[in-house]
């Protein structure tokens, strides 16, 4: 399974669950198409998330920005 995630909720919206639940993010990035794409660092947090977040999970094609640079944690 990808540790990769694209969802529908804003970067502060993915940041605080991850903190709040102890899972670790590799990179994450607002998406120019809306939501927000998040790297974790194992795959156990990746499921976790996709779980907490099931309803948010963006599925197909997103637009991502060639110019942004993700913050790297």
């Amino acid at each position: 399974m990808s540790r990769a995630i694209n969802l529908s909720a804003d970067t502060d919206t993915v940041t605080t669950l991850c903190g709040k639940h102890d899972i670790r993010i590799s990179s994450i990035e607002p998406l120019e198409s809306g939501g927000t794409r998040v790297v974790l660092l194992t795959a156990d947090g990746a499921d976790d998330v996709r779980r907490r977040m099931k309803n948010q999970v963006l599925e197909g094609p997103v637009v991502r920005s060639g110019l942004y640079m993700a913050r790297r944690r």
